[in-house]
């Protein structure tokens, strides 16, 4: 994807996603800005614009689209949609029933598999969910996001695999 058009798809997920009012954030300071990532995730077009921007990013080698709880979940299914990968769901802790599993949808021993996450900022989300893919016996190849909202280039410390995104917060108004 272009510039032009990383500033366009930027400026819609802004526009449906940038919230003013007054918010208290994850780390206890109140804003007067918020951007509601969910917002962006429920709304189909928009969805399947940010899918269709993130499969380029995808490594051949890759086999299946592993969505981490909770945003990464509606983009590694839409991913799946219109690619025909299959696709996986890691949950933030294993479930105390049923199965019992922190990765959902097959086994994925010895499978390449892509971390897909709506939001990054620092990676810690996706760390632990390395864990769990690792746990599940699964090869990580690459982690995609559909906005890397950290500094510089999307890295994560401690991940010994490329981070890729669709936008930074350069292509956001």
């Amino acid at each position: 994807m272009d510039a032009a058009a990383r500033k366009v798809l930027g400026g819609d997920l802004h526009a449906a996603a940038h919230l003013t009012g007054r918010f208290t954030l994850r780390s206890g300071k109140v804003s007067g800005e918020y951007f509601d990532k969910y917002r962006f995730e429920a709304d189909p077009k928009l969805l399947a614009r940010v899918a269709a921007a993130m499969l380029p990013l995808v490594p051949a080698e890759a086999e299946v689209l592993a969505g981490v709880e909770l945003g990464g979940v509606p983009i590694a299914t839409a991913m799946s949609l219109a690619s025909g990968k299959p696709a996986a769901f890691v949950r933030k802790e294993a479930k105390t029933y049923g199965t019992c599993l922190a990765v959902e949808g097959g086994d994925l021993r010895g499978r390449k598999v892509v971390l897909v996450e709506d939001v990054i900022s620092t990676g810690g989300a996706i760390l632990d969910a390395r864990r769990h893919l690792d746990h599940a016996g699964a090869q990580l190849v690459a982690v995609l996001c559909a906005l890397w909202r950290g500094e510089g280039e999307p890295r994560i410390p401690g991940l010994d695999a490329p981070v890729f995104a669709a936008l930074t917060r350069a292509d956001l108004p």
